[in-house]
């Protein structure tokens, strides 16, 4: 591998964060399947140390990208193409930000652990409320719906995953107005992320069938690999209304945990429903794209968090409902994300290691 270089900042952009999700899932997920496979908190582990030094890696070289590169950071940033990905800045901080609250604290000791995973909750969440406020703004502004684009799930995403694993961080509260007022933020935020996403996810779905009705494609097929993301917001979704279920059982009175609770069931029989129809037929896009010679980039990554998230809401909606059939599917979505995992991610070294990455967006 060459000898780091000034030029060689030059290309990092938001959506490598994507790496750090899609490592921090693994550990995530895992974790949260621990108790019925002792042996995955070994993979958790694993996972998370991976994540936490790729997180900080591209903290470090994004850094450089803004001091050594600042002009092209800029245009990076207003590009409508490459500004939803800032999404993936705070998920990926959100997200291995909540594998160690989970898993760090056998190294770190129970207080560091909980502490690093607050903050990180707290900086992935303000900066994750900010893409979100600038992708609606501009969709307001531009009146842009008419070229819609899964990937445009990214900026508006984070409030969603800040809503799961801020169920978690309740745990780290004591008991009283402050995990109250926390629980509440969590659920605001999940109401935000999901009206964003089901306005983006139906201008998207208008605009595919707008694009077949004209004879051409309905998505550019390199851009297959984003068809992921949604599966991304329906996992996160499902374990969101259940993991938040579970923690207001900690937070407010018995009448109001209960109804969350069935919420939580009723949300997870709908959604999960959909996303299993959604699941197969993403599936059968994505292999027959890959039969076609679809090449590799970074949107590779987009096959591994909404895997992850999937897993990380089937345990939870298993865990709800008490079904060991969802726990066995939650299980076999985790036994199919790793060797995925690992594919994309010796394609990602291979990529770097050539030359190939970082390439201009």
């Amino acid at each position: 591998m060459s000898t780091a270089t000034p030029s060689a900042f030059a290309h990092i952009t938001p959506n490598w964060f994507a790496a750090a999700m899609g490592t921090g899932i693994v550990s995530v997920a895992a974790a949260s399947l621990q108790h019925e496979v002792a042996a995955l908190q070994v993979v958790a582990e694993l996972f998370w140390f991976l994540a936490a030094i790729i997180l900080i890696t591209l903290i470090g070289a994004f850094a450089a990208h803004w001091i050594t590169h600042r002009d092209l950071a800029l245009a990076y940033l207003r590009s409508p193409a490459m500004f939803p990905f800032y999404g993936a800045v705070a998920m990926a901080l959100l997200t291995v930000g909540s594998a160690t609250g989970v898993t760090g604290a056998t190294y770190l000791g129970h207080s560091a652990a909980a502490t690093i995973s607050i903050a990180l909750w707290v900086l992935g969440t303000t900066l994750g409320l900010c893409t979100y406020v600038v992708m609606m703004v501009r969709l307001v502004r531009d009146a842009g719906m008419a070229t819609a684009m899964p990937f445009w799930l990214m900026p508006v995403v984070p409030p969603m995953v800040s809503a799961t694993t801020g169920a978690a961080v309740t745990s780290h509260l004591t008991e009283g107005a402050l995990r109250t007022s926390v629980l509440v933020f969590c659920y605001v935020m999940f109401a935000l992320a999901l009206s964003a996403a089901l306005v983006i996810v139906v201008a998207v779905a208008r605009q595919f069938a707008a694009n077949r009705a004209r004879g051409v494609d309905a998505i550019p097929f390199n851009a297959i690999p984003s068809l992921w993301i949604p599966l991304g917001v329906i996992g996160q979704s499902i374990g969101a209304a259940n993991l938040l279920a579970d923690a207001a059982r900690h937070a407010v009175g018995a009448g109001t945990a209960d109804a969350l609770h069935t919420f939580g069931l009723v949300y997870g029989t709908v959604v999960g429903t959909l996303g299993v129809v959604a699941f197969l037929a993403v599936t059968t896009v994505t292999v027959r794209a890959l039969r076609r010679g679809l090449s590799f980039s970074l949107g590779w990554w987009s096959f591994t968090f909404p895997i992850g998230a999937c897993a990380v809401g089937a345990n939870a909606f298993g865990i709800a409902t008490g079904s060991q059939l969802i726990l066995a599917v939650a299980a076999a979505l985790l036994l199919v994300l790793i060797p995925i995992w690992a594919t994309v991610a010796a394609r990602t070294v291979n990529s770097i290691r050539s030359g190939a990455l970082p390439a201009p967006a």
